[in-house]
């Protein structure tokens, strides 16, 4: 009787051979390369997070496969040129994973995750083949809010940030003012770099207070659609179109919506 061990590296030696299969046997595949691939990795990666948000299990281990397919064709590629193959993948991963984790694999002591993100950030500096610069492992790619707050913690790592996070609302409170300040103005492009400079401050405040500040405007960006679905649903009920309703109305929907939240809320805390 085969191992869970056994049965899972089965499994993924059953994926390379139908990847083997499909790189040689079908024309669709046969014909992609990195670069077409890219769009549809950034694609998978977008749902496989959807997921994670949805905490929709069912799917999540679906995702995961779309996602593990394509790192394993972009392997089947990379042999395919001679430059590489899923065993360097691995290989190489795991070095990587041994050696940042000293703690694990050597002798090294620490209190609590956030020393262990630290000793990360300083071995992978170390590297060889590493970083040359603080920041160069931020993507120019990644979405703002995500880019922001990851540059902001590179900089933690080597001590760049506030001795008492209660400090960082001083520099909120100061932005905010320079913002308002430009918006008073007739240039434009200063008062984009202001409320630019107002929503770094906020990342950074979030990010001090651990709360990752794309997780929450994403949770954010979810109750407002639950809430104008709400508004639309019950103005379509009575006959009406949202542009024939003034505010105050649909402030009563809105609110009305606020309210069943927090009783759903509460029984769910029963």
């Amino acid at each position: 009787m085969e191992t869970k061990r056994e049965r899972e590296l089965l499994a993924f030696e059953q994926l390379l051979d139908v990847m083997d299969t499909l790189r040689e046997k079908c024309p669709w595949d046969r014909k992609q390369t990195l670069e077409s691939l890219r769009p549809q990795t950034i694609e998978e990666t977008y749902e496989l997070s959807d997921c994670i948000l949805k905490n929709d299990m069912h799917d999540l281990s679906k995702e995961l496969g779309d996602l593990l397919l394509h790192i394993v064709f972009y392997a089947k590629i990379g042999k395919e040129q001679g430059k590489f193959d899923i065993a360097d993948v691995c290989h190489q991963l795991c070095n990587k994973l041994i050696y940042r984790h000293p703690h694990v694999y050597g002798d090294v002591a620490v209190k609590n995750a956030a020393e262990v993100v630290d000793n990360w950030e300083q071995l992978k500096t170390k590297e060889k083949d590493g970083n040359k610069t603080v920041l160069s492992g931020v993507p120019e790619g990644l979405p703002s809010m995500i880019k922001a707050y990851r540059m902001q913690d590179k900089a933690r790592a080597v001590g760049f940030d506030w001795k008492k996070r209660e400090d960082v609302w001083g520099k909120v409170d100061e932005e905010l003012g320079e913002l308002k300040e430009a918006l008073n103005g007739d240039d434009r492009k200063a008062a984009e770099n202001e409320l630019g400079d107002f929503i770094f401050s906020v990342v950074n405040a979030g990010r001090l207070y651990d709360l990752n500040p794309d997780t929450a405007l994403e949770s954010t960006c979810a109750k407002f659609r639950r809430r104008f679905g709400y508004l639309e649903e019950h103005t379509i009920k009575q006959g009406k179109s949202l542009k024939d309703m003034t505010l105050e109305e649909m402030d009563k929907f809105w609110d009305e919506a606020k309210e069943l939240e927090k009783k759903s809320e509460r029984k769910k805390g029963e």
